[in-house]
């Protein structure tokens, strides 16, 4: 498993711009996308919604629709907010724009609610209910990443 977190580096969408050569940190995100065998998306919720920037990194990556690395993507989503709800509605946001991406978004996710009381001071979530349930969420995205793969993934 790797880590993107760059989404900061990534300027605003706007299709003037989404020109070949495309900006380099656009190009570096494309790039982590189409070398990936899966996607899992872990989002806080802003507002009822998704992040602008996450929002934007993936107007980048799903753009030309032809040759999006989206298409057939297996893809996961998890989400936390600090609210009861456990970011059902960022959750739901973003499993929609990926799936109009062209991903194979995974139909179970989870939400971590309360966030800012779930995890202890190295990250760990302290509930063995939401530990399981992110379990399974990724449980599904290898089942969806090994159904479009040649090969099993290794443990």
């Amino acid at each position: 498993m790797e880590i993107w977190d760059g989404l900061k580096s990534i300027p605003p969408y706007d299709e003037d711009d989404d020109v070949e050569p495309a900006p380099p940190a656009v190009a570096a995100l494309r790039k982590a996308v189409a070398d990936s065998d899966g996607l899992l998306f872990a989002t806080p919720e802003y507002n009822s919604s998704i992040p602008g920037v996450l929002k934007n990194a993936v107007d980048w990556v799903s753009r030309p629709r032809e040759s999006t690395p989206f298409q057939n993507m297996p893809a996961g989503v998890i989400g936390a907010s600090t609210g009861s709800f456990g970011a059902v509605w960022a959750q739901a946001e973003l499993r929609k724009v990926l799936a109009s991406s062209g991903a194979r978004v995974v139909d179970t996710s989870h939400g971590v609610s309360k966030a800012h009381q779930a995890f202890d001071a190295e990250g760990a979530l302290l509930s063995e209910a939401d530990h399981s349930a992110c379990s399974n969420v990724l449980g599904a995205l290898i089942d969806s990443i090994e159904a479009r793969s040649p090969q099993p993934l290794a443990a």
